[in-house]
Formats: C-alpha cells, structure tokens, sequence
C-alpha cells in the first residue's frame, strides 16, 4: 500500500466505521460494499472546507454545479450492482472520484466517464493520490459510454436521464447490469436493468431518487 494512501485511510478512521454501521442499519447486507465504505476516504474526495461533513449522510457540493452523492445512495446503487469481484465496470458520470474509488475495492476495471474537464482532472488527481490503479477516468459525453472497451459486465449511471440511453445498454455485456436513475428531471426512478440475451433486457425499479441531470446526446439538452 502506498503511504499516501495508507495515511489517508487513518484519518477519521472512526467515523468511517460509524458510517459503515449506520448503513448495515439503513439496509445494505453486502458486507464487501459495507468495508468499502469503511476504507475509502471520502473527505480526501470532497473539497477540504467540507472536510468535517464528509461522513454525514448527506450529498455536498463538489463545484460546477455538481454533487457528491449521498453514502447512502452510493452503497445502494453499488449493492444493485451485484458486484463479485473482477468485473469490468463503466460509470457514467465520475463526478468526485468517490464512487469510482468505493467500485476500485469490488471490480476489476472501472473506466469512468466525465464531461466536465475541472472535474474529471480533479478526480484523476484524487485517485492517484489515493494509489487507486484500476479507475480510468475519461472526458467525454458519459451518454455514449466508452465502445473502445466494451462489452462491460457492470454499468452505473450516477446522474439522472429521460430514459436509459440505447448506447449503454448496447455496450453492457450478456448477464450484464446496469443501474442508474431516470424518469423526469424532477424525480427519477432507480432502474436495475439485466441483459438476458443479444436483444433481451429485464428492468425492475428500486425506489425514487433524485439525481443532478444527465447530460449529452442521450440525455438531457446542457
């Protein structure tokens, strides 16, 4: 382990625990994702004036208009993902790194996506600092995934969309899941979506969410 990273980790280890156990109360049974949540540290991942907010269940804001995600919202989107270890995840939407880190403990390769340049260097910088080696982080219109390395085993779209763009589902493989929320801009449905087979897919709603807007070709208009 890098001593960046190792340092990192033992900083606000106890609240990291306390968040752990406050989401095993929440609901999440996945004791993979719950020490994940336990070791990633997510105020090296946020702006240090938030620092002292990083544990809270609560989004915070990240600039250019953007959020981090509430923890509870991040564990539950990551247990939807049925993650078991070595699969080839895209996200859509890298926002702070946070996600991307919390999927570098439970996959294989995470290739992230982010149309914000501020953001996506902000990340990448993150990462490396925390000595993550298996998150790539791309700039691009999130909407149209990243074809060069697909077919991928796990999709998770961070922001909200209309629909489930036909690009994503096209890039995830066969037995693949995909979560994400859509629906309005004002309210949006958690989607698990399974790929049964070259043209069949199986969608089921998790609950209702609220989400930042997804944007690009096949999502909303900037």
């Amino acid at each position: 382990m890098q001593p960046e990273l190792a340092a990192a980790r033992g900083e606000y280890a106890h609240a990291r625990r306390r968040l752990s156990q406050r989401l095993s109360e929440a609901g999440i049974r996945d004791g993979r994702v719950l020490e994940a949540f336990e070791h990633v540290p997510r105020h090296r991942l946020v702006p240090e004036a938030l620092w002292a907010q990083a544990y809270k269940d609560t989004p915070l804001p990240i600039g250019e208009r953007q959020t981090i995600s509430a923890p509870s919202v991040v564990a539950a989107m990551t247990q939807a993902l049925q993650l078991r270890g070595g699969e080839s995840v895209l996200e859509i939407g890298t926002g702070s790194g946070y996600q991307a880190a919390i999927l570098s403990r439970l996959a294989g390769r995470i290739i992230s996506i982010e149309r914000i340049p501020r953001l996506a260097a902000r990340a990448r910088s993150a990462l490396d600092a925390l000595g993550v080696a298996n998150v790539i982080v791309y700039l691009g219109d999130g909407t149209q995934g990243w074809p060069q390395q697909a077919p991928y085993d796990r999709v998770v779209v961070t922001a909200g969309g209309p629909e489930i763009p036909a690009s994503l589902l096209s890039q995830l493989a066969v037995g693949g899941v995909l979560v994400g929320p859509f629906g309005q801009r004002e309210e949006q449905s958690l989607v698990r979506a399974r790929r049964t087979s070259e043209t069949g897919f199986t969608r089921e709603v998790l609950g209702r969410c609220q989400f930042v807007d997804l944007i690009g070709e096949g999502g909303w208009a900037a």
